[in-house]
């Protein structure tokens, strides 16, 4: 439960399992663990009651670059919730492989890498250097699910 114990040092609570909005259909794992992977679909910015939070809308216009950032950590917290449902213990990670960050980014709006870190930030405190660093792509996108300013995906190796 180390990791654990650093989330909650840290003050930072995962969520409950995503609530998504009536006419939203899932037909989707959150997480599919294969051999020891696990293969972490994109998440939104959640709420501790697994509500999903906005602002909404595009980073450069509607939403702030500093609020954007906000929602990429809400939103690896979310990740990082998923990855616990399915694997019990988050201290059965051995590596954090890669990290997807998609940002509804306005026209000319080219910071998505300091968008996303607040993502990556948020992994290294939490399961450290030696685990949390990863490979990391930071896209700017037309469109999101629900018009959330960021949503990260993930790949993570677990211990054998």
């Amino acid at each position: 439960m180390i990791i654990e114990d650093r989330l909650r040092e840290m003050g930072v609570q995962l969520p409950s399992q995503a609530k998504v909005p009536p006419g939203v259909v899932i037909d989707f794992a959150w997480a599919r663990v294969h051999d020891h992977r696990v293969y972490l679909s994109g998440h939104g910015p959640q709420a501790p009651d697994g509500a999903i939070v906005g602002p909404f809308g595009h980073v450069g216009a509607e939403v702030s670059p500093e609020e954007a950032t906000e929602a990429a950590k809400l939103a690896a917290l979310s990740v990082i919730a998923s990855l616990k449902r399915a694997i019990g213990s988050l201290d059965r990670v051995a590596a954090w492989l890669r990290l997807d960050g998609f940002v509804l980014s306005a026209p000319g709006f080219d910071r998505t890498t300091n968008v996303v870190n607040g993502a990556s930030r948020l992994i290294i405190q939490a399961f450290g250097e030696d685990i949390g660093r990863h490979a990391r792509t930071a896209m700017g996108v037309a469109a999101t699910p629900l018009s959330c300013p960021v949503v990260i995906a993930a790949e993570v190796a677990l211990r054998a």
